[in-house]
């Protein structure tokens, strides 16, 4: 990780790492200019998603959401898991139904988060993800993996459906794809899971780091008010029917040519010359 840490710093000029008070190892962030790296560092636990680092999660997602100098958040992981989902023992009757209500709402409450957040969020992959893990993965804007990563929701498999990842797992894959996943608990590889839309890209681990950040760093050289209009109504639009899915769709290219970093990509490219982004 630190020779990891050490590319990465001689890519960007400013750095600043936070480390959260809800438990010891449960998540840290480093902001690299306009890339913020947030990375679940509990790999003991297999980074399992526990109350405790959900909410260090969402801080670190949430964490000067708005500044224009924020373009990309990439989300990683320390060690062979990505994440094994939801900490098993936080699941049992001695925590009660009003903890166990606690922990898939503020699960939920940061997979939407991710997508209703302003700038794109990257998922970087290196190893198993299963249940909650994949549902992460399956929420983020772009997700890259290396080729040794899986992937799987297996619930069913300790009696304890994937309810929960299945909204955002149906909402990546085929719904035949979805429920193959979700009533057997099989796992899916790397490849598979890029045919069926899960992953954006698959590289060789050695190169996960270096592919990852490229797309990062070509996300973060444009207009933040441009991609962040962007997203807002991609999402947006996908509920809707076709007529209605258009109408917002020209409403927002309208606005998007309002935008200042509209005007200015227009005049740039007949102008022959680069755009100067406001931001």
């Amino acid at each position: 990780m630190e020779n990891k840490v050490n590319r990465l710093q001689k890519e960007q000029l400013e750095t600043r790492e936070t480390n959260s008070q809800l438990d010891q190892n449960v998540a840290w962030e480093r902001e690299l200019c306009s890339v913020r790296s947030i990375v679940l560092s509990n790999p003991k636990k297999r980074n399992a998603l526990s109350l405790a680092m959900l909410k260090s999660l969402q801080k670190d997602i949430l964490h000067e959401a708005e500044s224009q100098d924020l373009k990309v958040i990439v989300i990683s992981a320390e060690g062979p898991v990505f994440s094994s989902g939801h900490d098993l023992k936080e699941l049992t009757d001695e925590q009660g139904p009003d903890y166990h209500a606690e922990v898939f709402r503020t699960c939920s409450e940061v997979m939407m988060m991710i997508q209703n957040h302003p700038v794109p969020v990257i998922a970087m992959v290196n190893g198993l993800a299963t249940a909650a893990g994949c549902q992460l993965v399956a929420s983020c804007d772009i997700a890259v993996a290396s080729d040794k990563s899986s992937f799987a929701t297996p619930g069913v498999n300790i009696g304890l459906f994937c309810s929960t990842p299945g909204v955002a797992l149906g909402r990546a894959v085929p719904r035949k794809v979805a429920l193959e996943m979700l009533f057997t608990g099989e796992a899916m590889s790397a490849q598979e899971a890029l045919l069926h839309g899960l992953l954006s890209r698959v590289v060789p681990e050695e190169r996960l780091e270096e592919e990852t950040m490229r797309i990062a760093r070509k996300v973060a050289s444009l207009s933040r008010p441009v991609v962040s209009l962007g997203k807002a109504a991609f999402y947006r639009q996908l509920a809707q029917d076709l007529r209605t899915a258009y109408h917002l769709a020209s409403q927002t290219m309208v606005d998007n040519l309002g935008l200042p970093d509209g005007q200015e990509g227009i005049k740039a490219f007949l102008q022959k010359r680069k755009p100067v982004w406001s931001h």
